[in-house]
């Protein structure tokens, strides 16, 4: 990745009274010396609440020599939401909601007897959550065969990722991408687990497998960086919420 240099000395918060895609709400604005950021397309750069934006302003001030954006989850984050959330809001509710359909919680193993313990142990209270607050009772199913979802559930659940603002759901997709599951992502949102404990429980299959087989260097490696993402997610849910 061949990297910018830094051209500014320092950056700030902005007030302003340009709104924020067709949310019609004013919002924060990041200034470098006094310019305005723009997003990769050529939007202002526009946070929803004044915490955000100084996160972003924080991140763009710590920058050195180099402008690193993978240093910048902040940043990146409001800049997918104004640039791809927004403008295919409908399209962006499509893919988070179709996992729904196929949630990792659902799937189970029938043997080792360790394996499917631990996931009904764990997977088991967050599908009983989705029913009780969504109204959306799952079906589980043995093995990887495709099982077909109840349609009011799916509807529900559907609906629940409707109701969502566009920076909530772009936090909401990386949870769901990341973990294979609309209701571990949508517990998170509701205060239901943590993302720690979320990104642990989406875990399980794997963990059991390197218990079993040892660990994958590289397979450990990748495993990282989404934990990462995962949790600068929940970073951002907050800062969304102010």
């Amino acid at each position: 990745m061949k990297l910018s240099k830094r051209f500014w000395k320092s950056a700030a918060v902005a007030e302003t009274d340009e709104k924020i895609g067709d949310l019609g709400i004013p919002g924060f604005a990041v200034e470098l010396d006094g310019r305005r950021v723009k997003t990769p397309v050529g939007r202002t750069f526009l946070a929803p609440t004044r915490a955000m934006a100084e996160a972003a302003a924080a991140e763009w001030e710590a920058q050195e020599e180099n402008v690193n954006p993978l240093s910048m989850p902040v940043t990146r984050a409001v800049n997918v939401a104004l640039d791809r959330v927004i403008p295919e809001r409908a399209a962006v509710q499509e893919i988070v909601a179709a996992y729904g359909e196929t949630d990792l919680l659902c799937y189970r193993a029938e043997w080792p007897e360790e394996l499917a313990g631990r996931q009904a142990a764990g997977w088991d209270p967050l599908l009983s959550w989705a029913e009780t607050r969504h109204g959306a009772p799952l079906v589980r199913a043995a093995g990887i065969m495709h099982a077909a979802q109840p349609g009011a559930s799916v509807a529900a659940l559907t609906a629940a990722v409707a109701a969502l603002d566009p920076f909530e759901l772009t936090a909401l997709h990386e949870f769901v991408v990341l973990s294979g599951s609309l209701v571990i992502g949508l517990a998170i949102l509701d205060g239901a687990v943590e993302a720690e404990t979320a990104w642990g429980l989406s875990r399980i299959d794997e963990d059991f497998q390197a218990e079993q087989w040892g660990v994958d260097e590289e397979a450990e490696a990748l495993a990282a960086r989404k934990r990462k993402d995962f949790l600068q997610a929940e970073r951002f849910l907050a800062l969304v919420r102010g």
